[in-house]
């Protein structure tokens, strides 16, 4: 904390220590600025930002696709996968496509969607709630957040009897 000075003396400081004068609030009045070596701060801020990155979690979208007149074996199938993708931390789209015919019974890829909503609840949450577009019924589900498992208490052992 120098108070308030003219430019040029301040500048005339940062050379003398061989650093540089940076304008931090330039709306500020007046203008505050700082001595510092700016190269030395722009390394750590880039090294900041890489280790930011690092340490991001990706959380990616997967898509299993069904058809209202979906097999129990194969709804089984994708189910499983579903799970493996949950436990993963990815989000999953399920999307139902109509072909022909199947248009006219709407309410069968309905009570698909349910299916697997219900299926999946102990593993995901519903994000995005079932919507139309065009030929096709989706759904967005998020994974659920990891609880961390309880361990049990030591249980006291029982005492030996005396000989």
């Amino acid at each position: 904390m120098l108070g308030v000075m003219a430019t040029r003396d301040a500048q005339r400081m940062a050379d003398n220590q061989g650093l540089d004068l940076v304008e931090v609030s330039p709306n500020a009045k007046p203008p505050v600025c700082k001595i510092m070596d700016y190269g030395k701060y722009r390394y750590e801020e880039s090294i900041k930002r890489k280790e930011q990155r690092k340490s991001q979690k990706v959380t990616m979208v997967k898509e299993i696709k069904f058809h209202p007149g979906v097999d129990t074996n194969d709804l089984g199938h994708k189910l499983r996968q579903m799970t493996e993708f949950f436990k993963a931390g990815h989000k999953v789209k399920v999307t139902l496509q109509y072909r022909g015919r199947e248009n006219a019974h709407k309410d069968l890829g309905m009570e698909v969607i349910k299916k697997v909503i219900e299926a999946t609840a102990e593993y995901a949450t519903l994000e995005q709630q079932p919507k139309f577009f065009g030929r096709t019924l989706s759904c967005l589900l998020t994974p659920r957040p990891q609880q961390q498992k309880q361990k049990p208490a030591p249980t006291p052992e029982k005492e030996k009897p005396q000989e």
